[in-house]
């Protein structure tokens, strides 16, 4: 096969893996706007347009950390496939769903799916290009997770806004049945891969995460008073890891991501960032539908300018921007994010501009993070790493949709939820500056 060939065929093969990124990313932020919506057609409660996104995002970052562990064992791509099958018929029942009952579990089963397909991308991409071509594809990773993720909102508004063929939020979840088909198509120029050495599961390690992620969750959205449960388990969860690594078992991550305090601090990074985009643009949405009485089309275009601004700013980040300042152009980011969340709450009439400005800033922030964060990840490390950053990313977002969104419905009034957000960013600001110092030397090299 000559050269030419070659090359498109792995620029094909990509298209359907960074189509399928988007597309299990989207339906975490997609049902975003049409959740009220959602909420009311299903006669269901006022935290069911909480659990509507949680239902999908919670099983989604618990599912990510196995995912990529089956697919150092079984293969990437027989996973890849799998995932993708699967996520399009929960997503066709998703769409035909009668009841709120029905809907939330198509959503849980959805999440579990789509926790077998984003794993396997970065080591799919890893064993399809080299060299410079490498450093193009991973660099497309950034802007496809920070769009898909603001874009959903947007995007599941105007489709039911549009009520397509009658089917109003339901058309929603049949946009991914085209996506997942493209997919597809797309992946059978891909050839099997897997991890050099196959590791052992920990499934007792893989349900103690699981738990203690549900049990951060729940108390936020439906109220409790599991806090200490779940620090409790945190504890645990970390106990486990190190008595399994020390007896020579397959912990449920490698131990070794955490010898460089790099990553631990660019994991905290992705959970506080997503949590602040991903809530707050809910929060908002929740202030246009249920407090000021307007459209689902109202909400998306109020939301429009966050997406719109981070799309502009990844562009020139990824074109312009990263290659002359380097990653600390994650500060001007958070500043100009911070910047907007303050300006929605000292001029609320200004809120669409507001918005603008920070997803300005907020696409100063995931171009250059993930580039960052994935330079410190070797071979072997590679499918825990990626199920790890893609899930803390998932639970950040879930977190900020509790969060803020609790905030809201608590208050009846933005101020709430956009000044958590902005001492999100202060903390988030820490992090970063964790992650950029420098690396320790021995044990935990590139």
């Amino acid at each position: 096969m000559n050269p030419s060939s070659t090359s498109t065929r792995r620029w094909i093969a990509l298209t359907g893996l960074l189509v399928a990124e988007a597309m299990n990313l989207l339906d975490a932020t997609i049902t975003t706007v049409a959740a009220p919506v959602i909420r009311t057609g299903l006669y269901g409660t006022a935290s069911d347009a909480q659990w509507i996104a949680a239902a999908y995002t919670l099983p989604f970052a618990v599912a990510l950390v196995p995912g990529g562990r089956l697919g150092d064992i079984h293969g990437r791509r027989r996973l890849f496939v799998l995932g993708v099958c699967g996520f399009l018929l929960a997503s066709a029942a998703c769409t035909a769903a009668p009841t709120m009952t029905v809907l939330l579990t198509a959503r849980v089963v959805q999440g579990c799916f789509a926790g077998l397909v984003i794993p396997q991308t970065i080591g799919l991409i890893k064993a399809t290009f080299d060299g410079p071509a490498l450093g193009r594809a991973l660099s497309l990773i950034g802007p496809v997770m920070g769009l898909t993720a603001v874009a959903g909102p947007v995007l599941g508004g105007l489709i039911t806004h549009a009520d397509l063929a009658g089917l109003s939020w339901r058309a929603v979840f049949l946009v991914n049945i085209p996506l997942g088909l493209l997919t597809l198509a797309c992946v059978r120029f891909l050839n099997e891969d897997r991890a050099a050495r196959r590791p052992g599961l920990d499934v007792p390690g893989f349900l103690l995460s699981g738990a203690v992620a549900t049990a951060f969750v729940i108390p936020t959205i439906d109220g409790g008073t599991s806090w200490g449960l779940s620090v409790v388990g945190v504890a645990v969860l970390i106990v486990h890891v190190r008595r399994r690594g020390a007896s020579g078992r397959d912990p449920v991550f490698e131990p070794s991501l955490f010898r460089d305090r790099g990553f631990p601090a660019a994991l905290a990074s992705s959970v506080l960032y997503f949590a602040v985009s991903t809530g707050v643009v809910f929060a908002v949405v929740l202030h246009v539908q249920d407090g000021l009485h307007r459209s689902v089309l109202a909400s998306s275009l109020t939301v429009l300018p966050f997406s719109a601004g981070l799309a502009v700013s990844s562009l020139l980040a990824g074109q312009v921007l990263l290659a002359r300042t380097g990653p600390g152009l994650m500060f001007p980011g958070i500043a100009l994010l911070a910047a907007g969340i303050a300006g929605g709450v000292a001029v609320p009439t200004w809120l669409p501009v507001a918005l603008g400005v920070a997803g300005l800033g907020g696409g100063l922030v995931t171009v250059p993070f993930f580039t960052t964060a994935l330079s410190r990840v070797r071979p072997h490390e590679t499918g825990s790493a990626a199920g790890l950053l893609n899930a803390v990313q998932q639970l950040g977002g879930t977190l900020g949709v509790a969060v803020l969104g609790s905030a809201y419905l608590g208050t009846g009034s933005l101020t709430a939820p956009f000044l958590c957000s902005l001492a999100l960013c202060g903390a988030l600001v820490l992090t970063v500056a964790l992650m950029l110092g420098k690396r320790k030397t021995g044990g935990h090299g590139c």
